[in-house]
C-alpha cells in the first residue's frame, strides 16, 4: 500500500511523461513493499513485519531529507497535535493493512482499502462542513457498490480481514481531513517522522507479549519490503520534480492493477468475476472523487504526494 510523500517544484523544461513514468514506478514499488510484508504472513507476527519493515525503511530514509528542510525540525511540528493524531492514524493503518494483505487476497484487499476517497466525502461534510454535489455522492454510491461486489454479504464469509482492510480506508481517509485542515504549512520531516515513530512504538509495544526473531531466511525479505518502500518515496519526489503534483498523482491507481498481477503470481490468487468488477467499480469511484476534488481544489494530488 503507499505511504505519503513530499511533492516539489517541476522543471518547465522537463519532460512531463518522464516524470509521470517515474511515478508509475513509485507506485510498482509499494505495491512491492507490500507484496513482501504478505509474503511473511504465517512466518512472523503481523506486529514484528510492521516493526522491522518500519526500521529497515527509516535507516534509509533518515538520509533523505525534504528539500528546505532538516530532520531536527522534525521533533518541532508547527500543529503538535494533529501531528500527533496523524501519526496514530497511520501507523494503525499500517498495521491493518499489513494483516489484512496477509488475511485476504493481494487485489482484494487493495480495493477494499482505496475506498477511502468515498469515505473521505462523507467525513468532509461533519468534520469540514463541505457541501457535496451529487457528481461525488455518485461516486460514493459506486465504491460502496463495488465493495459489495467483493464482499458479497450472505454469499461469501466476511473475515477479520476484510475489516481490517475497510478500517485502514477509515484511517487514510481520516488521515486526507487532518492534511486538509494542517494546509501546507506543517513540515513534511514532522509529518514522516509521526508517522515512524508512531509505526515503531505502537508495533513495538505489541510484538512483545510474543516475540520471536526473525529468521535469516526473513530479514531479506523484510529488508526488501523497507527498501521498495524507501525507493518508491524517492521516485515520487523524482517524479514531482518532472511533473506536475497533479499529473503524477493518477498513477496511484496502478497499484489495483500490480495488485491483480502480483497475487496472480506470487501468491496463486485469481479475483472472481464478481470480485474483479467490484475492483473495478471501486477504483473507478476513486478517480471520480480524484478528478471532481482537482476541479475543487487539488486536494488529492497533494495529500497523495504530501
Amino acid at each position: 500500500m503507499s505511504s505519503p510523500s513530499q511533492s516539489a517544484a517541476h522543471s518547465p523544461a522537463s519532460s512531463p511523461y518522464k516524470g509521470i513514468a517515474i511515478g508509475f514506478l513509485a507506485y510498482f514499488l509499494f505495491s512491492c513493499g507490500d507484496a513482501a510484508s504478505k509474503a511473511l504472513g504465517g512466518r512472523l507476527p503481523v506486529t514484528e513485519i510492521g516493526f522491522f519493515s518500519t526500521l529497515f525503511a527509516a535507516a534509509v530514509l533518515l538520509v533523505f531529507t525534504p528539500r528546505g528542510e532538516s530532520w531536527r525540525d522534525a521533533w518541532r511540528p508547527r500543529h503538535p497535535k494533529l501531528v500527533i493524531l496523524r501519526g496514530i492514524f497511520g501507523a494503525t493503518s499500517g498495521l491493518l493493512a499489513i494483516y489484512a494483505f496477509v488475511s485476504l487476497p493481494f487485489a482484494e484487499a487493495y480495493a477494499l482499502i482505496f475506498l477511502s476517497p468515498s469515505i473521505a466525502t462523507i467525513l468532509s461534510i461533519f468534520v469540514l462542513g463541505e457541501q457535496v454535489r451529487w457528481r461525488r455522492w455518485m461516486a460514493v454510491a459506486i465504491g460502496f457498490s463495488g465493495v459489495l461486489l467483493i464482499v458479497r454479504p450472505g454469499f461469501e464469509e466476511l473475515a477479520l480481514g476484510h475489516l481490517a482492510a475497510f478500517a485502514v480506508s477509515f484511517c487514510a481517509a481520516a488521515t486526507v481531513i487532518i492534511l486538509r485542515k494542517l494546509g501546507p504549512t506543517e513540515r513534511r520531516v514532522s509529518l514522516l517522522g509521526a508517522i515512524i515513530v508512531s509505526a515503531l512504538l505502537v508495533n513495538g509495544v505489541l510484538m512483545l507479549p510474543h516475540f520471536q526473531w526473525p529468521t535469516l531466511e526473513d530479514l531479506p525479505i523484510l529488508a526488501l519490503g523497507g527498501a521498495c518502500a524507501d525507493s518508491a518515496q524517492i521516485c515520487l519526489v523524482a517524479a514531482t520534480r518532472l511533473a506536475p503534483a497533479n499529473r503524477v498523482a493518477p498513477a496511484q491507481y496502478s497499484q489495483m492493477v500490480w495488485a491483480i498481477l502480483i497475487g496472480g503470481l506470487l501468491f496463486q490468487e485469481f479475483p472472481d468475476g464478481w470480485a474483479q468488477a467490484g475492483i473495478l467499480l471501486i477504483a473507478i469511484s476513486g478517480i471520480i472523487t480524484f478528478m471532481r476534488e482537482e476541479i475543487r481544489g487539488h486536494w488529492w494530488s497533494r495529500i497523495i504526494l504530501q
